[in-house]
C-alpha cells in the first residue's frame, strides 16, 4: 500500500496510475471512480484502456438544490467516450440525512461513514460510490477497483468486491492500494 503524506488533488495522477497498475494485475474489467465535474474520470479513461469505466456523481440537489453538480456537456463527453454515468443519492446519507438533521440523533447510514471517515475521507467515498454504482445496476457484481478522494482529485484506491446497499454488512475490502496518511 502507497500512504500519501497529505490528502489531496495532488495525488490524482499517482493514485489513478498505482490504481491502474494494481486492476491490471488482479485481472479486474471495472473500475468505479468519484467524480464532481469529471476532471478525474478524463484522467482514468486515458489511463485504464479495456476497462468498464462507471463515473458517480453526487445526487442532484447536493450543492443547490434541483441542480447536478456535474455539467451536461461533461455528462456527454464522458458518455461518448465510453463511461457509465450514475448520479444517485448518497448510500451514506439519503432519507436519514433529513433525521439526524430534525432530531440531532445518530442513525445508521450517517455511523457507517464516520467510521469509515477514520482511514480517510477517500475510503468513505470509494465504499459508497461502490454502493450507489451497485444499486444503479450497472456493475456485473465482481471485484472492481474504487477510486475516490478528498474534496476534489483522487487519493484513494480499493478493490473490493460491490454489494447492494441492502446487504452493506456483506461488503469486502481487499486491499486498499492507496490512501492518505
Amino acid at each position: 500500500m502507497r500512504s500519501f503524506d497529505k490528502a489531496g488533488p495532488e495525488n490524482t495522477d499517482e493514485c489513478v496510475r498505482l490504481a491502474y497498475e494494481r486492476a491490471k494485475a488482479l485481472g479486474l474489467k471495472e473500475v468505479i471512480v468519484a467524480t464532481n465535474r469529471g476532471d478525474t474520470v478524463r484522467k482514468v479513461l486515458d489511463v485504464f484502456e479495456g476497462f468498464t469505466v462507471i463515473a458517480v456523481n453526487h445526487r442532484a440537489g447536493f450543492r443547490e438544490p434541483w441542480k447536478v453538480e456535474l455539467p451536461d456537456d461533461a455528462r456527454k463527453e464522458l458518455e461518448d467516450r465510453g463511461a457509465k454515468v450514475v448520479i444517485a443519492t448518497h448510500a451514506f446519507s439519503g432519507i436519514e440525512l433529513a433525521f439526524k438533521n430534525e432530531y440531532q440523533g445518530m442513525y445508521p447510514g450517517p455511523l457507517a461513514a464516520d467510521v469509515l471517515r477514520m482511514f480517510g475521507q477517500g475510503t468513505k467515498v470509494c465504499v459508497e460510490i461502490a454502493l450507489m454504482a451497485a444499486d444503479a445496476g450497472v456493475l456485473s457484481g465482481d471485484t472492481v477497483m474504487t477510486i475516490g478522494g478528498t474534496g476534489t482529485g483522487a487519493d484513494t484506491a480499493i478493490v473490493l468486491t460491490p454489494v447492494h446497499q441492502k446487504d452493506f454488512l456483506d461488503m469486502r475490502i481487499h486491499e486498499i492500494v492507496c490512501k492518505p496518511k
